[in-house]
C-alpha cells in the first residue's frame, strides 16, 4: 500500500484571496514586463536616449541584476504563502515516508515533473508549502532563464540550478537530488484547457542519466499548470521562445489579463520507479524504463484527475 498525505488550503477571508492574487500575478506580469524592459534599456543605452545619464539610470536595475546572483530564500518563500490561498492548492505524496528515509540514508533521486505549463504555479505552490524541501532539492531551469537579468533574481528564490546535462550529472554524482521538468519550454505551447499533452516521447535523456548514475526516478504530476494560463502559440514571439527556451510569448488568464485563474491545482508525487544502476545502458534499457515512466505518469493522471474539476473530462496525450 502507498502511504498518502495531503495538504489543502484552508478557507480564508477575501483579503487573503486578493493578496494571493497579487503575489501570483507578480510572477506572470514579470515574465511579460521584464523582456520589454531589458529591450528598452538596451535601446536607450545604445541611442543615449533621452540623455546618457537618464539612460544609465533607467538601465541601473538591469546592471545591478547582472552582478547580483540569484539567492534562494526560505524566508521569501514563506512570504509567498498567500498564493496557496488564492489557488485551491492540494498535494498528495505517495510513499513520502520511504523516500524521505532513503534521502536521509544517503540515497538521491531524480524528481521528474510534468507538465511545465507557461509558468509552473503548481511547482511554486509546492515550494511555498514546504520551503525546507525546496532548499534541499533544487529545481533545474533552462540556462537562458538563469542568465536573464531580473528574472533570474525573481524566480531564483525557488533554489534553481542549471538544467544542462553536465550540471545535472555533477549534482547526481555529488550525491544530491534534483527536480527537472521533462517537457521543458516545449511543453508551454502544448498548454490547453481542453486536453492534456505531454512532450515526452523523445525525452529519454533523463532516463539514460538516471540509469548511468544509479539514481531512481520519482514522477511528479502537476495538475493545473496547463489550465491557469493560456498562451499565444503562433507568431514571431512564440518562435523566439522556442529557440531561446524561455517564455517570451503573450499569455493570459483571469479577465484576459496575465493573472492566473484561481482554480484547483494539485501536486502529486508518485513512488520511485525502481531503476537499476547500469553504467552503459543500451537503447533497449533506456526504452524499457522510459516506457515504465510513461505508464506511471499515465496512471497518476488517470487516478487523480477526478480531484481537479477542470481535468475531469481531460484526456492525456503523450507526444
Amino acid at each position: 500500500m502507498c502511504q498518502q498525505t495531503t495538504h489543502q488550503k484552508e478557507k480564508r477571508p477575501i483579503h487573503q484571496w486578493f493578496l494571493g492574487m497579487i503575489v501570483a500575478s507578480i510572477f506572470s506580469f514579470a515574465y511579460l514586463i521584464i523582456p520589454i524592459y531589458l529591450l528598452s534599456s538596451a535601446c536607450c543605452l545604445i541611442l543615449r536616449y533621452p540623455t546618457t545619464n537618464v539612460s544609465m539610470m533607467y538601465a541601473l536595475p538591469m546592471f545591478l541584476s547582472i552582478i547580483i546572483p540569484p539567492l534562494p530564500s526560505t524566508f521569501i518563500l514563506r512570504m509567498l504563502k498567500p498564493m496557496l490561498y488564492y489557488f485551491d492548492y492540494e498535494a498528495i505524496y505517495t510513499d513520502d515516508k520511504n523516500v524521505r528515509q532513503a534521502i536521509a540514508g544517503g540515497k538521491n533521486f531524480l524528481f521528474a515533473a510534468q507538465p511545465h505549463g507557461i509558468l509552473s504555479f503548481v511547482g511554486m505552490c509546492a515550494a511555498v508549502s514546504k520551503p525546507d524541501d525546496a532548499m534541499k532539492v533544487p529545481t533545474a531551469a533552462a540556462s537562458a532563464v538563469l542568465q536573464t537579468p531580473l528574472l533570474k533574481n525573481l524566480i531564483g528564490v525557488f533554489n534553481l540550478v542549471d538544467a544542462s546535462a553536465h550540471n545535472l550529472k555533477k549534482i547526481l554524482k555529488g550525491g544530491g537530488s534534483v527536480l527537472i521538468y521533462i517537457g521543458g519550454i516545449a511543453e508551454l505551447f502544448k498548454s490547453c484547457r481542453a486536453e492534456e499533452r505531454l512532450y515526452l516521447k523523445k525525452r529519454k535523456g533523463f532516463i539514460k542519466l538516471a540509469l548511468r548514475e544509479g539514481v531512481d526516478v520519482v514522477p511528479i504530476y502537476l495538475f493545473g499548470n496547463t489550465s491557469v494560463l493560456s498562451a499565444l502559440k503562433h507568431g514571431p514571439l512564440a518562435t523566439l521562445s522556442r529557440k531561446l527556451q524561455v517564455s517570451l510569448t503573450w499569455f493570459w488568464g483571469k479577465y484576459y489579463l496575465p493573472i492566473p485563474r484561481d482554480e484547483k491545482i494539485l501536486y502529486v508525487v508518485g513512488k520511485p520507479l525502481g531503476l537499476p544502476h547500469i553504467e552503459e545502458p543500451t537503447q533497449e534499457d533506456i526504452d524499457k524504463w522510459h516506457a515504465v515512466y510513461c505508464d506511471e505518469v499515465t496512471k497518476l493522471f488517470e487516478l487523480h484527475k477526478e480531484r481537479v474539476p477542470t481535468y475531469k473530462h481531460k484526456k492525456l496525450f503523450i507526444d
